[in-house]
């Protein structure tokens, strides 16, 4: 990816943010006729990650996400040996790390999946401790319209939290007030200084031009809970 950093780099003096799939996450989608164990399969996965990573930071990317959405299908797992793969992916980078954890979109699997999930989406309890005690600094999570009870966010002390509050799966374009209300629910459970307003996921299934406007109503709605809860 050093084209695409590379060229982001020399675009903006900004913080620059660059995401990658997590271990575990590729160890799911990929077929192993090599390894024949998923532990062994991650971690070397995990090694070339880190090659990556440490190529993007020399490369001026501030931030190295990794995204996990496969901690929420295999929650023992993810606790098990998951985090490990993602820290042995993460070794070694100064600049700020993140791992994104949700619950996927677009396709009719995913759709059904969650609908057996029930009225609370209570999975990030088995991962979020073992998140809290690595060495990933920041946990990026699905709150506007999902089932995730806000409280399970005290599970991540000490880390920053990234607060969805934008819903990647639903063209309709959030208010600031929803934002704001979004953001106020999490400011119970997560410090101020510890809390990024986000998306919940990429916008990559939404046109440009509501991506685009979803975007400015995340800015808006970031801006009224400064003012409202300074």
């Amino acid at each position: 990816h050093a084209f695409e950093a590379q060229l982001a780099r020399a675009h903006t003096k900004k913080k620059l943010k660059f995401t990658l799939p997590g271990p575990m996450t590729i160890v799911d989608t990929v077929a192993d006729r090599f390894y024949g164990d998923k532990v062994k399969m991650a971690m070397a996965f995990a090694e070339l990650l880190n090659q990556e990573a440490l190529a993007l930071q020399a490369d001026g990317v501030d931030i190295i996400q990794f995204d996990e959405p496969a901690f929420n299908v295999y929650m023992e797992e993810a606790a098990d040996w998951g985090v490990k793969a993602l820290e042995v992916a993460a070794r070694g980078l100064t600049c700020t790390t993140a791992v994104h954890i949700c619950y996927g979109y677009g396709i009719e699997a995913n759709n059904k999946w969650k609908e057996t999930l029930g009225h609370e989406w209570r999975q990030y309890e088995k991962v979020f401790p073992a998140l809290a005690k690595s060495s990933i600094q920041q946990v990026s999570l699905e709150c506007m319209h999902s089932h995730v009870p806000m409280e399970m966010m005290q599970l991540l002390e000490g880390k920053d939290v990234m607060v969805g509050v934008i819903d990647v799966a639903n063209p309709a374009i959030e208010t600031a007030e929803e934002i704001a209300d979004t953001i106020g629910r999490a400011l119970q459970y997560v410090p101020k200084n510890r809390l990024i307003a986000c998306t919940n996921c990429g916008l990559a299934p939404m046109s440009r031009a509501v991506a685009e406007a979803k975007l400015k109503a995340l800015a808006e709605g970031a801006k009224l809970a400064s003012q409202r809860y300074a």
